[in-house]
């Protein structure tokens, strides 16, 4: 059987190097800090697993801001360490803010995390395709036979006059006035709308009149 060639990809062998050096700096950075033991380890898994995130999030959206942001932080807080490991910080003496920044750098990746993972991803809207209008021209043509003719309908009886209805009672404009008056005052004393019965009761008017001053008024 043949034997499977095996061949190394130099690709793949530098970022395992850069990531295993990258690793190595930033548990040093953070074992100066003041983080021992296995908390140190935890560092640079956190770094990088955010840088991982932000950048997969950004395959999907590229003009997502917030994955930027947080792919920046990332990068920054890899290349930060890697470049205060390299000799220009002691450290067997670090600073304050340095140990405090190295503190909050979990509370701080968790939120990134969490909202690289649960931010929704807004897809483009497919383009609306407006389809172009069919025009309907009906071209006629001179060998062609003329359309036969529609028969002849009957005409429609003509419709039976109505009657115009009597007009109303003329209602003088004081009165009605009045009329409004004892339903406000109704209205604000009750806090409901006079009864047309009773409004009729009060005037003490045919019914005829008081039919007409009730719908002037628009009472019930």
């Amino acid at each position: 059987m043949p034997r499977s060639s095996i061949r190394p990809d130099p690709v793949l062998i530098q970022a395992v190097i850069a990531g295993a050096l990258s690793f190595a700096h930033l548990h040093d950075l953070a074992n100066a800090a003041g983080q021992s033991g296995w908390k140190a380890w935890a560092y640079p898994v956190s770094v990088d697993l955010l840088l991982v995130a932000a950048w997969r999030r950004l395959r999907t959206a590229r003009r997502d801001r917030s994955a930027w942001t947080w792919f920046v932080i990332a990068l920054g807080a890899s290349l930060g360490a890697n470049v205060a490991t390299a000799g220009l910080l002691d450290l067997h003496q670090v600073p304050a803010w340095l140990s405090i920044l190295v503190a909050g750098w979990p509370a701080l990746a968790f939120l990134g995390g969490t909202l690289l993972v649960h931010s929704p991803t807004t897809a483009p809207a497919a383009a609306e395709v407006e389809e172009p209008a069919v025009l309907d021209l009906a071209v006629e043509r001179a060998d062609e036979p003329a359309p036969a003719s529609a028969p002849e309908l009957a005409p429609a009886p003509e419709p039976t006059p109505v009657k115009p209805a009597a007009p109303g009672p003329v209602v003088p404009a004081a009165l009605v006035d009045h009329a409004r008056k004892l339903a406000e005052a109704h209205q604000a004393s009750t806090g409901s709308p006079m009864p047309a019965a009773v409004l009729s009761a009060r005037l003490g008017l045919p019914e005829d009149m008081t039919r007409a001053i009730t719908a002037q008024l628009k009472l019930s």
